[in-house]
């Protein structure tokens, strides 16, 4: 990755209720414009681009207001999945006058390299960096966040506790220290395998297992960006070691964080939010649970309090207020 990664995007203005026709067949029951909190009739446009990164060509989109921004986020996916999954998260937040940016990992998307294999987390997590430098350079002088699902959470927390990190907060979304996925067996041949086949499948995802809405599990099913094998052995073992990397240095977390878990998730232990509330250094860390709710709390029927709350949060710490 250069030290100065060069965007390159388009853009299409647009009203919140509406952005492509892929993306709204991704989010059924989840579309921008319903719920109490549902954005206004703000302009949001959507870009969406390429820069150089970790791993080569790195695919990124954007919800951006048509006011002056005032804060930057960052999203950061989970695993199998893509950025476009994100598209009511983003233009939820856009709507609240943020520039929201996300990626795809190598090798999920549209971004390029192996079937879901990750590569490295140190790879991750510097495309994560590269990307908030861009959207830095876009709207310079504001506040910047992190906001993580899942692996991505993981990604988030590994690179803000390898190195200071200059943000305002993270927000971490299902957080997999404590990860239930695979039997012991196949956790135990992953890294022997990630040496000898790195793109050979040894953990099956159970996407029954995502959201208790019907419609977005379909959606997770049926969308052709999603990777629906087994995960390769190199990004399964570069998960597990990563978990047992930010366990140990979770004092140097030192940023404010929120961090969000459904009770009744069963890929992420709710025990790693117990960890992170116990270990981290922020002196400044918000824990909200939410009963019932599995993985995917942003596609959950009750998406709409989560993401108030996360913006509840967000506008405490843009403001101070």
């Amino acid at each position: 990755m250069t030290a100065e990664p060069e965007a390159t995007g388009n853009a299409e203005p647009h009203a919140t209720d509406a952005e492509s026709s892929d993306d709204a067949r991704q989010q059924p029951g989840a579309e921008p414009g319903t719920g109490d909190h549902a954005p206004t009739a703000t302009q949001i446009t959507t870009r969406t681009g390429q820069f150089d990164g970790t791993g080569s060509g790195i695919a990124w989109r954007a919800w951006l207001p048509d006011s002056p921004a005032r804060a930057v986020i960052v999203l950061v996916h989970g695993v199998a999945e893509h950025s476009g999954r994100y598209t009511h998260v983003g233009q939820r937040l856009a709507a609240a006058d943020f520039a929201v940016y996300a990626l795809d990992h190598i090798g999920h998307g549209k971004s390029a390299g192996g079937k879901a294999n990750i590569g490295s987390m140190d790879g991750a997590a510097d495309n994560v960096a590269a990307m908030l430098d861009i959207a830095t350079r876009e709207h310079p002088g504001v506040p910047r966040f992190l906001i993580g699902h899942s692996m991505g959470s993981l990604i988030v927390l590994h690179l803000a506790t390898r190195a200071p990190i200059d943000v305002t907060g993270i927000v971490l979304s299902a957080p997999p220290l404590d990860i239930s996925a695979g039997n012991a067996v196949q956790r135990a041949l992953a890294p022997l395998l990630t040496r000898l086949t790195p793109n050979l499948g040894v953990i099956q995802l159970d996407s029954s297992h995502i959201s208790r809405d019907p419609a977005v599990v379909r959606a997770y099913d049926n969308d052709p960006l999603v990777y629906r094998g087994k995960l390769p052995a190199r990004t399964a073992t570069e998960i597990l070691n990563t978990t047992i990397l930010v366990k140990g240095r979770l004092a140097k977390l030192t940023v404010p964080v929120l961090v969000l878990h459904g009770t009744a998730d069963v890929l992420a232990g709710p025990s790693s939010t117990d960890l992170i509330e116990k270990r981290a250094g922020s002196k400044d860390l918000t824990a909200i649970r939410y009963e019932g709710l599995y993985h995917e709390i942003f596609n959950e029927p009750e998406q709409d309090k989560v993401l108030g709350d996360v913006l509840d949060w967000l506008e405490t710490h843009v403001t101070g207020k």
